[in-house]
């Protein structure tokens, strides 16, 4: 798929719950950073999400080089070549804006239109109107994207821009559509030894199979969504006889929605799903379960041959 090149785009991915676990303030956090981990908060404030910033925050310092490197290979629009296109774009906007919107001593990028500037990219054509246009007896600054104006306007005379009302929402919204359609193609699941679970089946009074799931809390990875820690476990299973005949088949999601207090509390127990299987056929058995976060895209595979 072709890339505009007037906007960046970004996906979004989870984070380990022994992450969101720990108990820091996050006032405390930010004031405790080195220089590098804020001067890296500074520059991404436009790109970073909620949840990725506060991961950030909790983790050790040793360990923060390696979120920002993994921070940057997700935005990667083209893993394959050398040079990540998206963060050397981020980085050259950052310049060109400090460079044409500096003002009253507040560096271009921190400014309206450099954040515009940063987002949405060099405007399709730029309007300037230092001594008012129109109803806004003021300066102003009018950019096209397209058929879409987005209007600056310097109330006080003072040099200073500030995005008129409805432009701030139209930003917002063109920023965020474009964000959406151009996310990432949905990829395969990677397989993941971190995702491990055990598998184990019995026969039940009835004549059924009860198959049991069992998964440490710990692996499972958590998106954080305000005041909760989420995940969707999607479980497929299924059970040939002894001549390779599919006799049995299983799909469903689970959703988990938890707190930061019912995570801690759950921390080193097991996540358990339990299946009743109905079935006929040869012995010996073979059982086949795949266990896949689909929030993260990571997945577990595992196979038990039992006999009925």
């Amino acid at each position: 798929m072709k890339k505009s090149k007037k906007y960046l785009s970004y996906s979004l991915s989870g984070f380990l719950l022994v992450v969101a676990l720990m108990s820091c303030a996050t006032s405390r956090q930010e004031k405790s950073l080195d220089a590098a981990s804020e001067e890296f908060l500074s520059k991404v404030r436009y790109i970073i999400t909620p949840e990725e910033r506060e991961a950030f925050l909790q983790l050790p310092p040793s360990e923060r080089p390696k979120f920002i490197e993994d921070f940057w290979k997700r935005r990667d629009p083209n893993p394959k070549t050398p040079v990540n296109e998206f963060k050397e774009a981020y980085f050259r906007r950052i310049n060109e804006a400090n460079q044409l919107f500096s003002e009253l001593g507040t560096a271009g990028w921190l400014t309206d239109r450099g954040r515009v500037w940063i987002l949405l990219g060099r405007p399709d054509s730029r309007e300037r109107y230092p001594f008012g246009y129109e109803l806004y007896q003021v300066p102003a600054e009018i950019w096209y994207y397209g058929g879409t104006q987005i209007i600056f306007v310097d109330r006080f005379w003072s040099g200073h821009y500030e995005l008129e009302e409805s432009s701030a929402r139209r930003v917002d919204e063109m920023t965020q559509a474009w964000l959406a359609h151009f996310q990432p193609e949905k990829q395969e699941a990677e397989v993941s030894p971190a995702l491990d679970f055990e598998l184990k089946v019995k026969k039940t009074e009835a004549g059924q199979a009860l198959i049991s799931i069992s998964l440490p809390y710990s692996h499972i990875w958590f998106n954080a969504r305000g005041e909760k820690f989420e995940a969707l476990l999607e479980v497929s299973a299924e059970i040939d006889e002894a001549s390779g005949k599919k006799v049995w088949t299983f799909k469903r999601t689970y959703p988990l929605s938890l707190s930061l207090e019912e995570l801690k509390q759950n921390f080193d127990q097991d996540y358990v799903i339990e299946l009743n299987a109905s079935f006929s056929g040869q012995s010996p058995f073979l059982l086949k379960v795949t266990l896949e976060n689909q929030l993260e895209k990571r997945k577990a595979e595992k196979s038990l041959k039992f006999e009925f």
